[in-house]
């Protein structure tokens, strides 16, 4: 029986990558520097895999910003607008695969990032690949080549992970009509064929290429595709040894398929998918030779494997293919979890009681190695004892009182059909709005947070460390609020935001103040380049034991006769954004959520607050991957979203914010929803993203971002009066808002203030050129 690993985190327990490339894009450290964190992070993190004792230890499993663009890399998939960017003295190729991710402005270019959008349904964001017609392929980076043969020179034979050719091309986007980008699978291949050769030439035994799109339904030409590949493969390297891995949900109707195709060993999500071991087992079609992978170990979540029923599973198949043929692995790689639980020492924001029930990265290799050991025929007594510790562990979770909370379940029971529903429909609300808030056509307004200073992280670290006293901390959190507002009063801004200083992470800020969460101090997992979050931990009963944003809310409000937005997390996008107990359905969960978020919508609007948005960014990713399951998940995401938005007065409008994700599937479920104003990502599609609200002539009123807050690039205004221009041609003026992609806390003050100028100007121009053509 073997042990192997999907994939572990790379962004260092202390998010060393995090500062070392932020550290470079800033000019602070050199790129060997900048190279020498990334080595020092891989070896650190195959020695402990091996130390633990994982048989097949992962490499290319690191990347400085996102794996999918380091297959763009490797394959040469370079939008023709970067060429310059490697052309510009003192460049090399990190600095062009980084202007590919966030952007170039500098030395007299103006380049724009590559489109970004969330991995599967996760909260992991990818670098959308770029595909033309007739698109040709080179190899362009032997990162893979590179990174095994370095660790091989500190002694350990890793296996290579690769984003598989059929998936690599399903990931991306034409960005011209008149083909289908599968069908570039044989101008690809040749490419995947090169790196495999230089791969073999360097003794590589076990290749694990990643196809999870076999997790959704594909058609025949895809089906064909993955037939194309990988007997290609095969035969040209007829002994390389193929793991196929499939993770977040089961093959499905691809199962044939994926039974079919000659690899040596099938992965499967057994977490997400229990029930596929038995189909495939049942099905007779495995054949004599294919070894099965069982993903048992969570990898998306941080709860602790329950070793009795993993081994359930083990048994089963040891029972019907012998234990040679069989593998224990994490569900997925370990990117999705946080790195050691041994770095969480401080007891009082993560309770004795409630550790024990978890498991971190390094934990989860810990288990993947211990089940190996509890499955063999005469198990050690150290395993069997750390069997006991699991099972009491297990028992423990399931009776403590911590979890329950009786007044919830019976508030959860009692919702009825009005409480899902505002007073009036949106034709007589708009209305009723219009006339309340007398806002300007083209109103321009932000998402909500703007920048945080290493001065307010600092008070805010100061504050938890009990060397700033709660009064000082708020005097200066006070003066940052006030000048924000008036910052935002003399560029002419129409709706203001408090900037939410007060803030560290628009999900962590509010499980925070709600009951049922708990929190770790080193619990960060990468959502997109260097950005890093620490989901909260939901492990029991939610409910608001006060207000939660009243105070800052209602503060800035004081200091300004304009409109002051609340600014709130929604129900789904908190739910999706934390480690989720897997004790109860998450519908469950997330009604409990959407009923304190409702309470603290009627706080705000008590307090005087007019506007209120309740931000839904996670409610696309949380889609599950197959069709047949979309309708279940949208129907109670939908209804959750609506009992916390609808306790107020028609006269209260209602914002929602949502980026990074495709519409067009679900954009009947978005008007569902029923928010006054509904904010969205676009400035990286230009535009294409306001297509689908286009087609479906969406009722609501809607701001399509004109600027990309996840680049540093800045926008000129005639650039976002183009953007503005086009959504004129599918949204009715009276509908459009001029707003920013996203919230603005990552950036610098610097740039964030020449955008918003800029955007501000570009909605006065928007305005006069109505003016002019009524006249």
């Amino acid at each position: 029986m073997q042990t192997h690993n999907l994939g572990y985190p790379r962004i260092g327990s202390n998010r060393e990558l995090k500062k070392a490339c932020e550290s470079y894009w800033s000019g602070k450290i050199t790129l060997h520097e900048l190279q020498s964190v990334g080595e020092s992070i891989r070896k650190q993190n195959w020695k402990l895999q091996q130390e633990v004792g994982i048989d097949l230890i992962p490499s290319n499993d690191f990347s400085f910003y996102d794996q999918v663009l380091d297959m763009s890399l490797m394959v040469g998939a370079i939008p023709d607008r970067y060429h310059e960017v490697i052309l510009q003295k003192g460049n090399n190729e990190l600095d062009l695969y980084f202007a590919m991710a966030r952007g170039y402005q500098q030395n007299g270019l103006d380049i724009t990032a590559m489109e970004m959008t969330k991995w599967f349904d996760t909260n992991y964001h990818y670098i959308v690949p770029e595909f033309r017609k007739d698109q040709q392929f080179k190899l362009f980076s032997t990162k893979a080549i590179q990174e095994y043969n370095e660790a091989k020179h500190t002694g350990i034979s890793t296996k290579p992970v690769l984003i598989g050719p059929v998936s690599y091309l399903l990931l991306g986007k034409e960005k011209e009509s008149g083909f289908d980008r599968i069908d570039l699978i044989k101008n690809l291949l040749p490419v995947y064929l090169e790196i495999l050769k230089k791969l073999d030439a360097n003794h590589v035994e076990w290749v694990q290429f990643d196809e999870p799109f076999l997790a959704i339904e594909l058609g025949a030409k895809e089906k064909k595709a993955l037939h194309f590949a990988y007997s290609e493969i095969k035969k040209v390297f007829p002994s390389l040894k193929i793991i196929l891995a499939n993770y977040f949900d089961c093959f499905g109707e691809n199962l044939e398929t994926a039974l079919s195709l000659p690899v040596h060993t099938l992965h499967l999500d057994l977490v997400r998918c229990p029930s596929q071991l038995h189909d495939i087992l049942d099905s007779g079609k495995l054949g004599g030779q294919k070894h099965l992978s069982l993903g048992l170990i969570d990898g998306r979540n941080i709860w602790m494997n329950d070793f009795q029923k993993s081994l359930f599973y083990i048994q089963k198949a040891v029972d019907q293919i012998g234990s040679d043929r069989v593998w224990v692995a994490p569900s997925c790689s370990l990117i999705h979890s946080p790195c050691d639980l041994a770095l969480e020492t401080n007891e009082k924001s993560l309770a004795p009681q409630i550790k024990e029930w978890l498991a971190f990265a390094k934990q989860k290799i810990e288990e993947v190695v211990c089940l190996k050991k509890l499955a063999e025929k005469d198990p050690s007594l150290e395993a069997l004892e750390q069997l006991g510790q699991n099972q009491r562990a297990i028992e423990n979770r399931k009776t403590s009182t911590l979890i329950h909370n009786e007044q919830v379940k019976s508030r959860v029971k009692a919702i009825n059909s009005r409480d899902d529903q505002r007073q009036s429909p949106f034709s007589i609300r708009q209305g009723i709005q219009k006339k309340a808030l007398d806002l300007p056509l083209f109103p321009t307004t932000t998402i909500g947070s703007f920048p945080q200073t290493k001065e307010v992280r600092s008070w805010r670290a100061r504050f938890k460390k009990g060397d700033l006293s709660r009064e000082d901390y708020e005097r200066l959190l006070e003066d940052e609020t006030r000048e924000s507002i008036v910052w935002q009063e003399s560029i002419g801004m129409d709706v203001l935001v408090h900037g939410e200083f007060e803030r560290n992470d628009m999900v962590e800020y509010f499980g925070e103040q709600l009951a049922g969460f708990a929190f770790t101090k080193n619990g960060w997992v990468q959502s997109y380049g260097s950005r890093c979050v620490k989901p909260p931990i939901i492990y029991g009963d939610v409910h608001r034991p006060a207000a939660m944003t009243v105070r800052w809310s209602a503060f800035a409000q004081s200091l300004t006769d304009k409109l002051v937005k609340g600014m709130l997390t929604g129900p789904v996008t908190i739910l999706q954004w934390s480690f989720v107990r897997n004790d109860q359905p998450r519908s469950q969960t997330c009604t409990q959520i959407a009923l304190a978020i409702r309470d603290e919508v009627v706080d705000l609007e008590k307090a005087g607050i007019k506007v209120i948005q309740i931000d839904e960014p996670a409610i696309r990713e949380g889609l599950p991957l197959r069709k047949s399951d979309w309708q279940e998940y949208l129907n109670w995401a939908v209804r959750a979203f609506r009992i916390s938005a609808s306790g107020v007065k028609d006269e209260t409008q209602i914002h929602t914010h949502m980026c990074y994700s495709e519409f067009n599937d679900i954009i009947q479920n978005i008007a569902d929803m029923d928010a006054d104003v509904i904010t969205i990502e676009c400035s990286r599609s230009q535009m294409e993203l306001l297509d689908a609200f286009g087609q479906f002539n969406y009722p609501n009123e809607i701001g399509p971002g004109v600027y990309d807050i996840h680049s540093p690039r800045v926008p000129s205004r005639a650039e976002m009066v183009d953007l503005m221009e086009k959504a004129k041609e599918v949204i009715p003026v009276s509908n459009l808002w001029v707003n920013p992609d996203c919230g603005l806390k990552t950036r610098h003050w610097e740039e964030t203030k020449k955008a918003l100028t800029e955007m501000v100007g570009a909605a006065k121009d928007l305005r006069e050129a109505m003016i002019e053509s009524v006249s």
